[in-house]
This record gives structure tokens, sequence and C-alpha cells, in this order.
């Protein structure tokens, strides 16, 4: 048996992702092991190199399957090969991020004064402190102005300024990708709505009204630090340029229609967040405006704190939506809990690494960043797995993911499978990876690692295009597959 061994926690297995359709054209006789009716035999399980025949990836193919309970490997296929695990990454960090923060753990955005307040003047300095909170959002800067008034600030007298120095500034994740996608965010210690703006466009005769705002839940206030404008051109639909004070951007007239919106990313995240706090104060009547940004924590007087949720229900946001900011923020502020600030994402990453081969176990894991987005990281199957036996008895992640059901061969809900899966997928173009825990109708738990991976197509594309490559859904497709049909063989050969 596996012994216990986070420091702090641990509080369920891994989770999440398990979706996929059946491919067009299926064979006429399926691969996959049906559930068998009741008072039957068990069925013989597909042969593996079937399996992975019919899924037509070419490329690798690593898996490997543990009994968490004796940390027995029960099955196995080129398990020693490192390959890209894409999201999977993600259920690493939240382990990570568990073992040296607590799944308690609330980050902190502050108001703090270097000054004195009398009869309701600030006479000094006001600084809005961002503590690497991935969950800030604008009804969050609404209640902090709201208590900043409350607090008695009327006016203030010195500069309005911003401090987000406990998460090194990193532009974007990563520079390969489009500048436009909201995958690829902007990463800082002050982050505001994912780092995203919101952008909103409507037809108007032959011209278009065009809005950029900081939506939440209650409020829209528009901004000027993101600005858009119209281009007559077919592409790019979109382009980015540094305006000095403010992100510009263009979008080609052809690709608005009559209208629409979608979220852009904010590459001055501090001035975003400091012109939307700005514009909630002004409406008590305390007006600021943003005059920089400082590179030393605030000492001072804190007026107003405003507590994230716990670490626990920010992991499970983060591996149900598989957000890449949050996993490298909560993976960013894991190594400055252990270590102290990370010079950068990289440095972070084999910190995170170097954890897992001492704690978990893993081998030859290599990664470069904490959400999987970098095709550079690598991983076994064998790793993968492994971390996963070891962490089963600490029960870290299944409370916060979330289950998915086993689909049958035309793609529905296998509603009467009986295999649960808990798991986290992974997916880039050409790379498709789930690793995680099944369990069957007896109760038994398998600990398993499936990662894919065609690198040969994948070297040949260009991901500064948007577009997707050509047979890129299919592979996809196929290789989701397949990882369901092996979870389907293991409940057959493994199960009760």
């Amino acid at each position: 048996m596996y012994q216990v061994f986070s420091r702090r926690l641990f509080l369920a297995s891994a989770l999440c992702a398990l979706a996929g359709r059946a491919q067009a054209g299926a064979p006429s006789v399926s691969l996959r092991p049906q559930i068998r009716p009741e008072g039957l035999g068990k069925i013989t399980a597909p042969d593996i190199d079937a399996l992975i025949a019919e899924a037509r990836l070419g490329g690798d193919v690593g898996f490997a399957v543990i009994n968490p309970a004796t940390g027995k490997t029960l099955e196995a296929r080129d398990a020693a090969l490192g390959l890209p695990p894409a999201s999977v990454t993600k259920a690493l960090t939240a382990l990570y991020a568990l073992d040296a923060l607590g799944g308690a753990h609330r980050f902190e955005t502050r108001l703090v004064t270097t000054g004195q307040v009398r009869d309701g003047v600030l006479d000094g300095d006001l600084v809005l402190d961002g503590g690497g909170d991935p969950m800030l959002d604008t009804d969050a800067l609404a209640d902090m102005a709201d208590r900043l008034r409350a607090a008695g600030i009327r006016r203030v007298e010195g500069k309005f300024l911003t401090y987000s120095g406990d998460i090194p500034f990193t532009r974007v994740l990563d520079p390969g990708q489009p500048e436009h996608v909201g995958y690829n965010p902007t990463l800082s210690g002050l982050t505001l709505n994912f780092n995203r703006v919101h952008f909103g466009w409507e037809r108007r005769g032959q011209d278009y009204s065009l809005m950029m705002d900081a939506r939440s839940a209650r409020h829209r206030p528009g901004v000027n630090v993101a600005r858009i404008s119209v281009a007559d051109r077919r592409a790019p639909v979109y382009t980015y340029r540094d305006g000095g004070d403010h992100d510009s951007w263009t979008v080609a007239r052809s690709a608005l229609g009559n209208g629409g919106s979608r979220w852009l990313p904010v590459r001055r995240p501090e001035a975003y967040a400091a012109e939307v706090f700005a514009h909630f104060a002004r409406a008590q009547g305390i007006e600021l405006r943003h005059q920089g940004q400082i590179d030393t924590p605030p000492g001072g007087k804190v007026l107003v704190r405003r507590a994230s949720p716990p670490l626990t229900e920010i992991l499970r946001a983060m591996l149900k939506y598989s957000n890449n900011l949050i996993a490298e923020l909560v993976g960013l502020a894991a190594t400055r809990q252990r270590q102290g600030r990370p010079a950068d994402v990289a440095t972070s990453a084999r910190a995170m690494s170097l954890w897992a081969r001492e704690t978990l176990g893993m081998t030859d894991v290599r990664l470069a960043d904490h959400s999987g987005l970098s095709e550079a990281s690598r991983m076994t199957a064998h790793g993968m797995a492994h971390a996963l036996a070891r962490a089963h008895g600490d029960a870290a992640l299944a409370p916060i993911l979330k289950p998915f059901a086993m689909r049958d061969d035309a793609g529905g809900n296998a509603g009467g499978a009986p295999v649960t899966v808990l798991a986290k997928t992974g997916t880039l173009y050409f790379v498709s990876s789930l690793a995680g825990y099944a369990t069957g109708a007896d109760g038994r738990d398998l600990a398993f690692a499936i990662l894919t991976a065609n690198l040969d197509l994948r070297a040949k594309i260009d991901s500064r295009q948007e577009a997707r490559p050509p047979g890129s859904v299919g592979w996809n497709r196929r290789s989701r597959l397949l990882q369901q049909n092996l979870i389907a063989r293991w409940n057959v050969v493994y199960g009760s």
C-alpha cells in the first residue's frame, strides 16, 4: 500500500474531462468492450494492438495502468516515452499548489495607504496591491470601492499606484501563439477578469458601433486601456500593437457581420485594474488617476482587504474549464511559498518538476509551464500514473473535479457503463492525453495515464494561425475514442 506523503493534505483523486465522440465510419465490429447482460460471463477484451491500429494516429501512444492499492503496474505500453502532456499538467499543478499552500488558502487583494486619514482626506498615496488572485473580477473591485468609502475616505491627496510584484510579469505565456487568443494570457500579480476585456460590436448602417468594457455579473464599465478600430481587410481578423499607454487592436470588417462579441486578452493588467477601480471610486465621489506601478511591496495601513475563494474552489474552476491563467498563477504562488519568488514561469515549472520527482516519484518529468500550453513539456505515462497512484491514498483531487460519463459507440452517454472515470484531459493539435482514475462496478480503482502525440504532424503547424490544421479534429477525436476503449478494456481485464 502506498503511504500518505503530503505534508498538509491531499483531499481526493485526479479527475475531470473525459469526452469524446465516436468517429465517422466506425468499424462494422466494435472494438469497445460492450456492457454485458446480467448473468453472462466476462467477455474477452480486445487486443491492444488492434485498438491502436484502429485509431490510426501514427506517432506515439504511451500508457500505463496501476493498481493504487498495491502499486503494481497492471499494463503498460511505451510508458517510459516522454511526450507532451498538454493540460494533464494541470492535475499535477493542482497537487503542487495544494501541497504548498493548503486547500484553505485564499489570495488577497488590498488597498494600502502610506499616509494618514484626517477628516476623510487621505494625506498620502493609495496602492491597489495585487496578491496574485486569479479570480479577481469587476464586481470585486466595485465592492472594494464601496468599502473604501465606508472606511471614511472622501479624497486622496497623494498618488494612486498599483503593485503586482508577487508574481513575475509575463507578457504572453507562449510567444508563438496568436496575439488575440484568450488561452495565451498575460500573467501579473494584479489580474482582473482573467486578464480579458470584452469586445462587442453592432452594425449601424454602413458602419459599426464598437464597445470595450470590463463586464461582470453586475457591472460593465467601459475602458480606455484597450481600444479597437475596424480595418478594411479580409485577413488577419485581428491585429495588435502597443499603443504606448493602451492596447491597440484592429478587427477586419469582413469578420464582423451584423453584430457579436468576444473576449480579447489584456496586455496591461495593472493599468486595466486601476482604470476599473478608479471608475467605481469615482462613483463614490473619490477621484483617482493611476500614476504608475511600484516595484516593492507597499508598507503602511491596510484600508480594505478582498479575499479570494479558497484554493480548492479555484482549482475546481481551473480543472473544469482548463484555464491556463489560473494554472500559471497558482503554480507560481506555490513556488513562491516553497522557495521564494521565482524569476519566471520556466524557473517555477522546473521547481514543480523537481517536486514531482521527489514527492510523487515521477520519472523523466520536464515541465516548461504549469498549464500544459507549451509543447516543450514532457512526461511519461508511467510517471504520471505512478504519481496518481501515490496520491490516491491521500484523496487529493476528487472533491474538486468533474466526473465524465463514458460514451457509447454512437457517441452517446453510456449510462449503464460499469466504469466511472475521473480524469483530466489534455489537448493540443495532434496531442491528446488523459490521466486519472477509473472505478469499476466493484469499487476497485485503477490509476492510469494515456499520452498520444503525432509530433511529425504537429511540427508542420504554424502556431501563429488560429485556424485548425487539416486533419487535427479527426485525429483528436480518434485519440479520445482510443482512450475510452483502453479504459473499457482495463475494466474487463482487471475488474471483478
